[in-house]
């Protein structure tokens, strides 16, 4: 573990991290973006808490089978939205300009009403989790590995 001024920032570093990531993921359809690069924000956030508090802690709340369920429910969430179109096509934007999810403005996706991608932004969050609980688990498996090559020296 790192002194207890690492481990305060950290702590108050991942909150920053969390927020700024889930941003990226949810404005990827209307700016630079998405959900590969807020997933991986999010992990960089989770390799943070792995430097400041040691992998042996945060294995103990945070298991490799989570993060294989986190990234199969991202997983499935983008493959059920693209064959939800497939009425008219593979990827079809089913939810674009539909009641649920409201008109389609005059200018295009903005930022001001994030459901104007229609299916775009939740493709992004089933990236995202799949990016971030991908990257995790890698993180987590060579720092745990790391710790074990440490002990047997």
């Amino acid at each position: 573990m790192m002194s207890k001024i690492v481990r305060t920032m950290a702590s108050l570093l991942i909150l920053f991290t969390l927020i700024y990531g889930l941003y990226i993921i949810m404005h990827g359809h209307s700016s630079p973006g998405g959900g590969f690069q807020g997933g991986a924000i999010i992990a960089s956030g989770i390799a943070l808490l792995i430097v400041a508090f040691g992998s042996d802690n945060i294995h103990k709340s945070l298991k490799e089978h989570h993060l294989a369920i986190l990234a199969s429910v991202g997983g499935l969430i983008f493959i059920g939205l693209a064959f939800g179109g497939i009425g008219t096509t593979f990827f079809y934007n089913f939810l674009l300009g539909s009641p649920i999810f409201g008109r389609i403005p005059p200018s295009g996706p903005t930022h001001a009403d994030i459901w104007t991608g229609g299916v775009i932004p939740l493709m992004e969050i089933g990236i995202g989790l799949t990016v971030l609980a991908g990257l995790a688990a890698v993180f987590l498996v060579i720092a745990l590995a790391s710790a074990e090559r440490e002990e047997e020296e």
